[in-house]
């Protein structure tokens, strides 16, 4: 999770998430190079009398400088379209959950056990234990299975919300009325933590979510428990 002073993002548990830190870097790096190139030519600019008289009327020097731009944006576009395929394909799910949003908490169906769901209160801060993050820790989490593809439905019963969990690479709005997929697969066992993307009231700040992935036996293990419960 993000810890203080943190200057980049959280670490990858999804390889989606992988792509998405490889993306950042590579058009950081673009990024870094044309601010260089223009900090040069500014600072030659003003720090020198002479001036070039091939640079002040130049059929070359505007090829470059319109042909160059267009390649750099080709070299940012094509990794982009590729991640963007990759994080709206959802092939063959082990897992399907349906997060709803409510005013102001979080309730989870998984839509493939017959009894199994619950809501998930963001725990006050007066009720933490020794080693719980205030603002983020819940009551029930939402266990999933490391290694395996999960399908998250996400709507919401009142107004706009946003299930997001950044060390997973997911953000997907919670519309009412409307019923929207993402996917994520968590490559390494597991808390991750993630808060309300989209202001959605009074309480936007109190409602996070918390995903456990766990391996399969353990989770198999849960789900028994918890249809056990119900």
């Amino acid at each position: 999770m993000a810890h203080p002073t943190q200057l980049g993002f959280q670490d990858a548990a999804s390889p989606v998430m992988e792509e998405l830190l490889h993306f950042h870097d590579h058009a950081l790096m673009i990024v870094f190079l044309i601010s260089t190139l223009v900090l040069y030519i500014i600072i030659a600019m003003v720090s020198t009398k002479l001036t070039n008289k091939y640079i002040l009327d130049s059929q070359e020097i505007e090829i470059v400088w319109t042909i160059l731009p267009a390649v750099i944006l080709v070299l940012i576009a094509l990794p982009s379209l590729r991640i963007l395929y990759l994080m709206d394909e959802i092939n063959d799910p082990h897992l399907t959950i349906k997060a709803m949003g409510h005013q102001w908490y979080w309730s989870y169906e998984y839509t493939d056990y017959e009894d199994l769901g619950f809501d998930s209160y963001m725990i006050p801060t007066q009720d933490l234990t020794p080693g719980q993050f205030r603002l983020l820790e819940t009551d029930h989490r939402m266990v999933v299975p490391m290694e395996s593809p999960v399908r998250v439905l996400v709507s919401a019963e009142d107004v706009l919300h946003s299930w997001a969990v950044p060390s997973l690479g997911v953000k997907m709005d919670a519309v009412p009325g409307r019923l929207n997929q993402t996917a994520f697969i968590a490559s390494r066992p597991g808390v991750f933590y993630g808060q309300c993307s989209e202001i959605c009231g009074a309480n936007h700040s109190f409602m996070p979510m918390v995903v456990e992935a766990v391996p399969l036996e353990h989770f198999e293990s849960w789900s028994s428990l918890m249809l056990e419960d119900a």
